[in-house]
Formats: structure tokens, sequence, C-alpha cells
């Protein structure tokens, strides 16, 4: 039996101003190749780097986040290797004095330990023209690059994916960068091995193999599941893993070799003699810690708590931070209302019922019309206010729900109050029991309902939905269907 043992190390571009170690631009949709450059980030001899500042905090800021203790003391390394796209012809990165190390972050329950994460300056970047050969674009060179470790922890595919995708949120809501992997903003590395654990206990580690710059979740999770699968059937057959770096092929859903795997001794690390070794007080860190907004898990657990709403709805309103966002402007809104009316419509303790309402007419309704009408969430014309109005509107019982969704639509379209889209389009509930009355004597002594009638006489309830349509039709959808079945269900057993 073979237990696979997995690692994941990530790279984060950082969305700083400027660059690591000098002033030029941090711009990743810049298109002209080899703009963003001067001769520091090129690499020319006799230039000397400055440390980002900026940069350092948001390292240290993840850190905090992610539980890791961050050491009084830190410094640069030089990483020694060549490459087209590395102009100095090493890497000024961190090795044996990081500025956060031993983490965790917490996936289903699990913990997983993050073992550093460090600081350094990420490459440029080569373009294969047909016909041209290799060109070399400068501008990504120097960009600051957070890299983090996480010790193997990981069990499978799916783990490693949410690891991830947790990891990504985090960094979204502290503000460190977009981490839009599409743009190669983030970047994901694995190891992995298999593990030899006879029934007694004990274990054996693997031999382990590295899959290089994974650039979606998807290919996370699928890289590691086809590795398990390919050292099973080796090690099956007596056969030997090699240590090496593997690549993935997204096409043919496979790894491929692409070379032997590199020891920390290949890379010459040696303290950067450039660069001054950092030094932080615990008042440094705790001004960095004061920084830290409420993170994805605290938001969940605070909406549950707050607002009442289910798992799957406040999972969305974090990872949708700005429909999160919404909501919770929405909710202030209904709350002052609530709040307002204490001892006349509602008590203090109908708020939850207001939130969930607002909570399902978002996710449910408004992310529904924002998709067909192909709306983008940043355009969005509605406003908390006029949205909170609305969730009024419904609560009381002013408007069904059929007529809720066409005063969305509009307000989505239009950007109006949606008190003044009911009174333009007479969408107004009719309420008054004594109107709805009238109108259910007329439909009971209408010939056409009295075969649907009998049938209810006789005991078959669902025939009185026949009556409740007729009656929904003659409205125009302005009655409230519920309370129309129950008060013609009261008339029909009188």
């Amino acid at each position: 039996m073979y237990k696979p043992v997995i690692g994941l190390e990530i790279h984060v571009e950082l969305n700083t101003k400027s660059k690591m170690f000098c002033g030029c631009a941090n711009d990743p949709d810049e298109k002209r190749p080899n703009f963003n450059v001067c001769p520091i980030c090129m690499g020319h001899p006799g230039t000397l780097p400055v440390i980002n500042q900026e940069a350092v905090v948001k390292v240290i800021k993840t850190g905090l986040a992610l539980n890791c203790n961050i050491p009084e003391n830190s410094k640069f390394d030089r990483k020694n290797y060549f490459y087209p796209d590395l102009p100095k012809g090493y890497q000024i990165s961190q090795y044996d004095q990081p500025l956060c190390k031993e983490g965790y972050l917490n996936i289903d329950g699990r913990q997983i330990r993050v073992r550093r994460v460090h600081l350094e300056e990420d490459t440029g970047r080569l373009i294969h023209e047909q016909g041209e050969g290799s060109l070399v674009d400068l501008n990504r060179a120097g960009v600051p690059l957070m890299e983090l470790v996480t010790d193997p922890d990981i069990e499978t595919g799916v783990e490693a994916r949410r690891f991830a995708e947790d990891l990504r949120l985090i960094l979204r809501y502290l503000g460190v960068s977009k981490a839009n992997m599409e743009k190669g903003e983030m970047r994901c590395e694995v190891n992995i091995s298999l593990s030899k654990n006879p029934p007694a206990g004990g274990g054996v580690l693997g031999t382990k193999a590295e899959i290089k710059n994974l650039n979606s979740f998807r290919a996370v999770e699928k890289s590691i599941e086809y590795e398990i699968k390919r050292q099973t059937e080796l090690l099956d057959k007596g056969e030997k893993i090699i240590q090496e770096t593997r690549g993935w092929d997204d096409i043919k859903g496979k790894t491929v070799s692409q070379r032997e795997k590199e020891e920390a001794h290949d890379y010459r690390y040696f303290p950067e003699p450039d660069l001054p070794s950092l030094h932080f007080t615990k008042e440094d860190i705790l001004k960095i810690k004061e920084q830290i907004v409420e993170l994805p898990e605290e938001r969940k657990q605070r909406f549950i708590k707050e607002y009442g709403l289910s798992r799957d709805n406040v999972g969305i309103f974090s990872i949708r931070k700005e429909l999160g966002d919404f909501f919770e402007k929405t909710a202030y809104e209904l709350k002052a209302w609530v709040e307002s009316e204490k001892g006349k419509k509602i008590d203090e303790g109908e708020f939850q019922k207001l939130a969930k309402i607002a909570s399902n007419y978002l996710i449910s309704d408004l992310l529904g019309i924002l998709k067909e009408e192909k709306y983008e969430e940043n355009d969005l014309r509605v406003t908390p206010e006029n949205f909170a109005e609305l969730v009024k509107t419904i609560y009381l019982n002013k408007i069904s729900s059929k007529a809720a969704k066409t005063v969305l639509l509009e307000m989505v379209k239009n950007g109006k109050d949606p008190s003044q889209i009911i009174e333009e389009m007479g969408l107004v509930q009719v309420t008054d029991e004594g109107e709805i009355g009238a109108i259910i004597k007329e439909a009971i002594d209408d010939p056409k309902n009295k075969k649907a009638i009998d049938d209810f006489k006789s005991g078959k309830e669902s025939a009185l939905q026949f009556v409740v349509g007729q009656i929904m039709a003659k409205t125009k959808g302005k009655a409230n269907p519920q309370s129309l079945k129950e008060l013609l269900k009261k008339a029909l057993t009188k």
C-alpha cells in the first residue's frame, strides 16, 4: 500500500508599484516588451539593488495571516543559476533566514503546515517565435515574487487544489496580489512521492518528483492524480522512481520528464553582499498585523452567526468578496430599518429573515440576471440602498416573488428605485382581504371552475391549484398565491 506525500511550492507576484530592487514600474499588463526596465533589473555590472519595503510588508502580512512566526532577523541570498531570462546569472532570493516560517492553513478540518514564506525577484519571460528563435522580455525581471513552501502534509489532488484556492482567496483579501493564474501572477509546483507504509506502521519515504509551472487549479489536481498513478505502476513493477523535474501536458493529461532535479547545494547559495540584513521589532510586526482585514474563514463564521445564512451562501459571499460586501451593506440598511420600525411592523428578531431574503435574491436572482443579460458585477447599477428597499417590499408582501424578479431586472438595466418601477408597472400586490374576498367569490361562482371546486370538495387537494391559477391570471399576478390559497380553502370549507 502506498501513501501519497505531497508538498506545494507556490510563487506569487506581489502587486507593488515598483519592482523588488529598482524603481521600474511593476505592471503585469504592459504589452510593450522591455519597456519597464533599467540597468538594475537588466543586471548591468556595477549596479546596486535597493529593497522594496512595500514588498517586505506584504510578505509579512501574508505570513501573519497564515499563522507564521516572523523571525527578528532575516536576510537576502544569491541563488546562482543561469537561464536566458535571468539577466544577472543569479537570483536574489532567501535561503536560511526567510521572512516567515512555521505557519499553517486549515483545509476541511485538516492542518496543512506552511514551512516558510520568503521573498525574491522574478525572472524575465521568453517568447518563442516560430522561425524567429526565442525572444527575451525583461518587463517581468525583478518583479517582487513571494514563494510559499508547505510541509508534505497534503494527501490528495483535491486537497492540494483546495489549499491553492484558499490561499489565493486570502491573498486577494489582504490585497497583496490579484494572483491571476492565467496571467502567471500565481504559479504552483508540486513535490510528490509515494510512501511505503507497512501495516505495522513506520513507513519508508519514497523518491520525489517535482511538477513545475502549473498555471491552473485543475492542473494542480489532475497532475497529482496522474503522478500517483504513474509512480504506483512503476513501484508495482519493481522499478525505481527517479528524482526529477516533470512538466504537465494539459492536452494529453500527463506529466512529462524535463530534467533531473537540482539539490540546494547546486545553487551555491551565499548571503547577498549588496543588501543589508533585515531586523524587525515586536512593534514593527504589530503595526503590520493591525493592517490585516477580516479573512475568508472569519467572514464565513460571522455571516452564519450574525445573519443566520446557510453555509452554501456564506461560501459564495466569501469567495466573491465584492458580492459579500454588497450583501453586508444591504444588511446594514435593513438593520437600520428594523431598528426604526421596532414595536410597529416588525421586531429586531425579524432581522435575520430579512437577511436571508436578501441573500437568496442576491445569489439566486441577481447573479442569474447578470449572467443572462451579460452584465459584469463591477458594472452593477443596483445600489445596496435600492436593493434593501426591494427586500423590504418583498418582506411586507407588497409584491409577489414573480413581480420582484421583474423589478430586479429593471433595476439592473436602468438603476431605478424599486418603488418607482413598481408604481410605473402597476405591480403592487393585492393584500386587502375584502378585495381578495370579492375576487374569490367571483371565482367560486364562475362555471369554468365548478369541476375543480367539486374535485377539491371530494378530497382532491391539488384541484384547488387550478382555481388559484385562474385568480392569479385575473389579478395579473398581483395576489399573493399562498394567502390566496388559504383564503380560498377557508371559503370552500365553510
